[in-house]
């Protein structure tokens, strides 16, 4: 099978979209940064090349005023709250989890509110209100707080609409009781975290792409890219600069940053 075959289903969706005089929109959010890394200059390199702009996650804990100089003429990349200190406080026989329900409410929520005044202070011009989970989980009992320490969004992994399944292991599916929180997701992972934890088969990605451009609503909700960039190897470099290639000039799409799609 040729690459171009392999893409063929992603290149058909978006004719038919332009064809029609739609347009959908793509963003990409990045998790784990902390500091500059050899990593950190290829992924700003390549999405510096097709104009592609860039939401990091950022560790607040673990973080410092290097990475904030490091980003500091770089107007395509906004800076989002990764939990705290990406610490899991789960038990072994549980999912992972930072923000669960196993420490008192006000804690973690003060952890929370400190991490985002933390990279507020470091990332002044580049700082949205987003809140990255670490491992894409939250406790339902904390969503009401986020927004009086100022979050005006949330980002896990999966889509908007799909029903909630309990409390206690809240995927922030719905956010319909809190209005003043604005749901964010992303949708395609590139990373294989449960086989090789290198590139996903390339025709695996593209089907969740085509997957969510067939169930999304174009007129509010976005396709939101996954990826870690300290433990990419070849293949989803490979793959990232073939999506950019493709969709960064295609008319029927648009890459956003994320606080266009916050304030819209």
């Amino acid at each position: 099978m040729t690459e171009t075959s392999v893409w063929q289903p992603v290149i058909d969706r978006l004719d038919r979209l332009r064809a029609a005089g739609q347009r959908v929109d793509f963003w990409l959010r990045d998790d784990d940064a902390v500091e500059p890394t050899p990593a950190l200059d290829r992924l700003v390199e390549l999405t510096e090349r097709f104009s592609v702009p860039t939401t990091l996650a950022v560790i607040p804990a673990h973080t410092n005023g290097e990475l904030s100089h490091y980003l500091a003429c770089r107007d395509d990349i906004s800076i989002a709250v990764h939990g705290w200190a990406h610490q899991n406080h789960a038990s072994p026989a549980e999912k992972r989890q930072e923000l669960g329900g196993h420490r008192p409410r006000e804690i973690v929520l003060d952890e929370l509110s400190r991490g985002c005044s933390r990279l507020r202070a470091l990332h002044p011009s580049s700082f949205v209100p987003l809140l990255v989970p670490p491992w894409n989980r939250i406790n339902a009992n904390l969503l009401g707080g986020l927004p009086e320490i100022g979050f005006m969004a949330l980002s896990v992994f999966g889509p908007e609409r799909k029903p909630a399944r309990n409390a206690e292991d809240a995927k922030a599916s719905s956010l319909s009781a809190f209005p003043r929180l604005r749901l964010i997701n992303t949708h395609v992972d590139v990373m294989d975290w449960r086989g090789t934890r290198g590139c996903r088969d390339h025709r695996e990605i593209i089907r969740d792409i085509v997957r969510r451009l067939d169930e999304m609503n174009l007129d509010d909700e976005a396709i939101g890219i996954l990826t870690h960039h300290l433990v990419h190897d070849e293949s989803v470099w490979e793959f990232l600069s073939r999506l950019f290639d493709l969709t960064a000039a295609h008319p029927a799409c648009r890459w956003r940053k994320v606080g266009d799609l916050i304030a819209r």
